[in-house]
């Protein structure tokens, strides 16, 4: 099919070619046709300028120098009007050359003997008609404007045997084209007849399988919602268990830091008091050692306090039921804004919200919080040395919505784009507080929200965050 569908183009071709090329040879017929009848009106206008002049010389009445002025003054313009048509032809420029010398001498006779006659010298008009060389003159005209017509009945005659043949080829070339397209057209028919069996079919067997589908994805929705809970609960109950024993040992580190100080004291007075009982050992112990440990016990178990509730909020939102509402972007970036301008201002940024911003229907807890820990990590990671400047910008993209928070701030290495979204993980110098669970948060309620957070970003240039989400969040769209 693909090789008819290539001869087909190939004839196609063809006869755009020789149609071209029969329009240039329709064009040189005509050409020659214009040419031939320039030609016969320029040998009419010589007849008739001449006939009028014999008439004015015989009689001399009025009428007769009218037609002699009428069409002696269109002969010029005639042979101008022919050079320019015959100025590729060599030969007929020859003939003209020696046409409008002719014409030039037998002007100048012409013109005696009509001013004889407008005189009344009648007679002497004449007889220099007679004597002069007017008749020579016109017969050297004649001859050359018959050769030069016979040389365009000539041509004409060539230039129409070629429009002919070209005329027949096209006609040919038309045939094997029309004929290739009547098969073109039965492979096509047979073709489509197939594939439209072929899709049929497969129709019938997609149809099933999504039926089959649906009913898997109800059954693994299920289990997956249940797997979920799950795991909230699992998460919510360790999290429970495990702040029982860090109470505990954060309750015994207050109590050791409070009974290392009397002991402290005790070295103290050891030392003043009674020096060689006190060893090298026992005073590092009391007043460097004991002090240090308590304050690592102390620092990991506040880390391990901030990640236990890290854990149970991201339990307790889980299990949060999600209210939709009709929301405008803009006013909800302009109050997270507002709460926080004071961090904004101490760290030296600029913001700046894009109006306007399209309508969303959606949980508005999960997307002011999704919304303000982009914003407060863009004022946070901001690049040394620079002014911070953030823009928060939305718009409609393949019918959802995509909420944008861009910064000019320290950006991330590529292989952490994806990184970034994992629970503890973080990205660069770590010289800012957190513990990593702030875009694992994020990612888990645009999840909820129907929807998801990337990022791009070069290292030293910036990033966006990009939250793309339904436009109207539905029960369908609501993630358990």
């Amino acid at each position: 099919m693909a090789l008819g569908f290539v001869a087909l183009l190939a004839a196609a071709l063809a006869i755009g070619g020789i149609t071209v090329r029969n329009q240039g040879y329709t064009a040189a017929v005509i050409h020659t046709l214009d040419v031939r009848q320039a030609i016969a009106d320029t040998q009419i206008k010589f007849e008739q300028s001449e006939t009028a002049r014999r008439g004015y010389v015989l009689n001399g009445k009025p009428l007769f120098r009218e037609a002699y002025d009428r069409s002696a003054r269109a002969i010029e313009p005639g042979l101008a009007r022919l050079r320019r048509m015959t100025r590729d032809n060599a030969t007929q420029t020859a003939r003209l050359d020696t046409i409008e010398t002719r014409f030039a001498q037998l002007r100048a006779l012409r013109t005696i003997s009509m001013a004889l006659v407008d005189t009344g010298r009648i007679a002497e008009a004449q007889q220099r008609f007679r004597d002069d060389a007017s008749v020579p003159l016109m017969r050297a005209i004649r001859y050359r404007m018959q050769a030069m017509t016979d040389q365009e009945s000539a041509l004409l005659a060539v230039r129409t045997d070629v429009q002919s043949r070209a005329t027949g080829l096209f006609v040919a070339v038309a045939g094997v084209a029309a004929t290739l397209l009547v098969l073109v057209a039965l492979l096509s028919l047979v073709v489509v007849r197939r594939y439209t069996g072929d899709l049929s079919r497969s129709r019938d067997d997609l149809r099933a399988f999504n039926d089959h589908l649906e009913e898997q994805v109800v059954i693994r929705t299920a289990d997956l919602s249940r797997a979920n809970e799950e795991i909230q609960r699992f998460a919510y109950i360790v999290s429970h268990d495990l702040r029982s024993p860090l109470v505990n040992v954060m309750g015994f580190t207050a109590e050791l830091a409070a009974a290392a100080v009397p002991l402290a004291e005790l070295i103290d007075r050891v030392e003043a008091d009674a020096p060689h009982l006190l060893t090298e050992d026992a005073r590092l112990a009391a007043r460097e050692d004991l002090p240090e440990a308590i304050g690592f016990i102390r620092t990991s178990t506040q880390k391990m306090d901030r990640l236990i509730n890290a854990i149970l909020k991201l339990s307790r939102e889980g299990r949060r039921t999600i209210a939709p509402e009709h929301i405008d972007p803009a006013q909800l970036v302009d109050t997270i804004i507002g709460s926080i301008q004071h961090v904004i201002d101490d760290r030296g940024a600029l913001i700046r919200v894009v109006r306007p911003m399209p309508a969303i229907v959606t949980d508005r807890l999960a997307l002011e919080q999704i919304l303000s820990n982009l914003i407060e990590n863009a004022t946070k990671y901001l690049q040394s040395g620079r002014p911070g400047e953030i823009t928060v910008s939305g718009e409609i993209a393949r019918g959802r919505v995509v909420l944008s928070v861009a910064d000019n701030g320290r950006g991330i290495e590529p292989r952490d784009h994806q990184r970034i979204f994992d629970l503890f993980r973080r990205s660069g110098p770590q010289d800012q507080p957190g513990e990593g669970i702030g875009l694992a948060h994020v990612r888990a309620l645009a999840y909820r929200l129907g929807g998801t957070i990337d990022v791009q970003s070069t290292l030293g240039e910036g990033a966006t965050f990009s939250l793309n989400l339904p436009t109207e969040l539905t029960t369908q769209d609501i993630k358990a």
